[in-house]
């Protein structure tokens, strides 16, 4: 937390705007790093079962001054039931975006990944009931032709990566959209503490078939894989806290930015033109629906980043 209260330190003069956009950028530099480890460990031999677990592990770590503050009162709860399914669907989520990450360029994974909003408002009609009119529907469509120009059905053949993308995007709504539920009656650090609570042992399960003893290079990694989630996540939620969701989440895009640098100077990765249009059309559709969001419940909505 120490790198957020300097970086807020070094801007403190300047605009909240200015402050948020710089925030944002640097908590998309770090989630492009998590990317770029999670691969790295992918290639140097560590099963993605094992990845996921350790990275759960690292974030309940990560927790631990949190407990011993407040205790296991803090944690009391009259939703087990939702806390599981929203753990089961983070779980989900987190495994199929991380197997993704292994096998098709990071460039490709994040732009099919800026998805998640527009699963996300179809959710919301179905389970949610919340009312969405024709300009919605319309970006809705929009972003899923985005989809299709990445996928490009038909003229080439799609591969499990990219099914990965979609189905991690797709899950990673399921669980927002039991966030928002929860949030009605419980606590957002009890949110995030039952969900590492939850998601451990489900990892814990599939990594025991696979486990293999990490290498001290390897355990550095993790750690480093560690910060970078919980960096990212915290320089995100600040950049929203202060300014409007409007305004912040246009900068999310440079995510993909630095994505494709970190495929193209580690893994010689190379993005065709396809994924960056396919990219722009998804991105602009979410951006807008978001931005309606926010005119309808007059808030500012903070992203739930569970890679």
């Amino acid at each position: 937390m120490s790198s957020l209260r300097l970086s807020s330190n070094l801007f403190s003069d300047a605009p909240a705007a200015f402050q948020a956009a710089i925030l944002m950028v640097i908590g998309c530099l770090f989630l492009a790093g998590l990317g770029g480890l999670i691969k790295y460990l992918a290639d140097s031999g560590m099963h993605v079962f094992e990845i996921v677990f350790l990275r759960n592990l690292a974030g309940l770590i990560v927790l631990i001054p949190w407990f011993l503050k407040n205790g296991t009162s803090a944690m009391k709860t009259q939703r087990p039931g939702l806390y599981f399914v929203r753990g089961l669907f983070g779980f989900i989520s987190m495994l199929a975006w991380f197997w993704a990450v292994t096998t098709i360029p990071l460039a490709e994974a994040v732009a099919l990944n800026f998805t998640a909003p527009i699963f996300g408002t179809v959710l919301a009609i179905f389970v949610l009931r919340e009312v969405v009119r024709l300009r919605r529907w319309v970006a809705i469509i929009v972003g899923f032709l985005g989809a299709m120009i990445i996928l490009r059905p038909g003229a080439i053949e799609p591969s499990t990566g990219t099914y990965l993308a979609l189905l991690a995007a797709a899950t990673m709504a399921c669980s927002i959209t039991c966030v928002k539920m929860l949030s009605r009656t419980e606590s957002t650090p009890a949110m995030v503490a039952w969900a590492q609570i939850i998601i451990l042992p489900m990892s814990f399960l599939p990594a025991m078939y696979v486990w293999e003893m990490p290498s001290l290079e390897a355990l550095v990694v993790v750690a480093a894989m560690g910060l970078c989630a919980t960096f990212g996540h915290l320089f995100f939620t600040r950049a929203y806290a202060i300014a409007d969701a409007t305004y912040v989440m246009p900068f999310d895009f440079s995510r993909l930015i630095f994505s494709a640098i970190i495929g193209f100077i580690f893994f010689a990765q190379e993005p065709d033109i396809y994924v960056w249009v396919g990219a722009a059309v998804i991105f602009a559709s979410s951006v807008y629906i978001a931005m309606r969001e926010a005119k309808n419940s007059d808030q500012k909505p903070v992203p739930d980043i569970k890679a």
